[in-house]
């Protein structure tokens, strides 16, 4: 995966103003776009198309205030048809005008090409399990929520404190496939799952694919496959999302798995009152890398 991993960033030095092939980076190293892109935004905290953006930006700042060569030209040479275009991709990522760069030779805010390196210290402990799962359904509330990466997501929680008590009793009671209980489910996140980026957050459970959904709650089709399991204990949600970050730069990296397209899953094992530690299990979809 570091192979496939330094091979996309190299590809984005070269690719200049053409587009970056994610997909072909990942089929030379045998592995999925979809995971490819998932591990590089957790392991470099941004999405590739963000990461292209700023590098791109970043070559141009030097062409903008080193050269003499007139705008348009600049813009052409990385990817723009226009110097308006140009100028305000400049701008979003450096907070000044060309015409200011040029005139005061910046500041930019340069982004430096990226390296990956494996370090793995097992400081993150990992209780992980493979399963095997037939095809089931999740049903329950879903709403579209931003994602965040650190600490309580007030949108999820604002979601949750919506449902009357008597409707958590009635998921919990409908609940009759593995995982148990009630469960917290993401889906439809972006391959880059950049940090406020939408997904879809459903309070549900697991039922089987011969289990009558009711009218009034919303279904995901979930189909046969293997799941890895990763078990955490302590404070809610800091260990949880420790450990989720951790299975990018520590699990993944180390197994011959990768993720493959699907819903995570989290089931809470039980907690104290308050929420504020808990004992969860992370459920991620995978298959053989």
């Amino acid at each position: 995966m570091l192979a496939a991993l330094n091979d996309l960033l190299d590809a984005v030095e070269e690719a200049a103003a053409e587009q970056v092939d994610v997909a072909a980076v990942a089929a030379k190293h045998g592995t999925t776009e979809h995971h490819l892109r998932r591990m590089f935004s957790s392991l470099a905290g941004m999405p590739v198309s963000e990461y292209v953006r700023r590098r791109r930006m970043s070559l141009a700042a030097a062409d903008v205030a080193g050269s003499s060569d007139d705008l348009l030209t600049i813009a052409v040479r990385h990817g723009y048809g226009s110097t308006e275009a140009f100028g305000r991709a400049f701008r979003a990522v450096h907070g000044v005008g060309l015409t200011d760069a040029r005139r005061h030779g910046g500041p930019f805010r340069s982004q430096q090409q990226l390296r990956f390196r494996l370090t793995v210290e097992g400081n993150t402990a990992m209780h992980v399990r493979i399963t095997d799962r037939p095809a089931f359904r999740l049903v329950g509330h879903a709403t579209r929520v931003p994602l965040v990466y650190e600490g309580v997501n007030p949108h999820i929680q604002a979601h949750i404190a919506a449902i009357p008590m008597a409707e958590h009793l009635r998921l919990k009671s409908l609940g009759n496939a593995s995982p148990e209980g009630l469960l917290q489910i993401s889906d439809e996140l972006e391959p880059e799952g950049s940090q406020g980026s939408e997904l879809t957050y459903m309070h549900g459970v697991a039922i089987t694919n011969d289990t009558s959904t009711p009218d009034d709650l919303e279904s995901i089709t979930v189909p046969a496959g293997s799941w890895v399991v990763f078990t955490t204990e302590g404070p809610h949600p800091q260990v949880l999302q420790e450990t989720w970050a951790a299975t990018a730069a520590e699990w993944f990296p180390s197994n011959p798995w990768r993720l493959r397209p699907g819903p995570s899953i989290v089931a809470v094992l039980e907690h104290n009152e308050d929420f504020s530690t808990a004992t969860c299990e992370l459920w991620q979809p995978v298959e053989r890398a």
